[in-house]
């Protein structure tokens, strides 16, 4: 089943909102809603100015309208966790450029208007190992 088109459109300006503020602070756009069989990437980013070098940065994006039930991070589980890996190493698989590239896993919270979100970054959100 599809998602809703207002939900899509939601989404994607979300998402939109995330890159903007990535790309402010400095990151560089690799790739953005890279698919695989085994998940999808919100954006692949190069943070350049990364302590020990330039780091690829597998972002994933979360909005929720209320955080009662815990902020976006709250909601990448164990089981998101472990299909982003796969998605990174299918990433990585797809463009051995990158291969040798420190990597991390951050996720950039998003709560109230979607057209104008307030965002909060989690660098090294995740381990790929946890």
């Amino acid at each position: 089943m599809l998602p809703a088109p207002d939900r899509r459109a939601r989404g994607a300006a979300v998402e939109a909102a995330a890159r903007a503020h990535l790309l402010r602070a400095g990151l560089r756009e690799v790739a953005a809603n890279a698919n695989y069989r085994c998940g999808e990437l919100d954006l692949v980013m190069l943070d350049e100015g990364a302590r020990g070098g330039a780091t690829l940065v597998f972002v994933e994006v979360r909005y929720r309208s209320d955080a009662r039930f815990g902020g976006g991070a709250a909601s990448v589980d164990t089981h998101k966790r472990r299909k982003l890996v796969q998605a990174a190493h299918a990433f990585l698989a797809h463009h051995p450029k990158h291969a040798d590239a420190p990597c991390r896993f951050d996720v950039v919270e998003a709560d109230g208007d979607p057209a104008s979100p307030r965002l909060t970054w989690l660098k090294d959100a995740f381990r790929a190992d946890d």
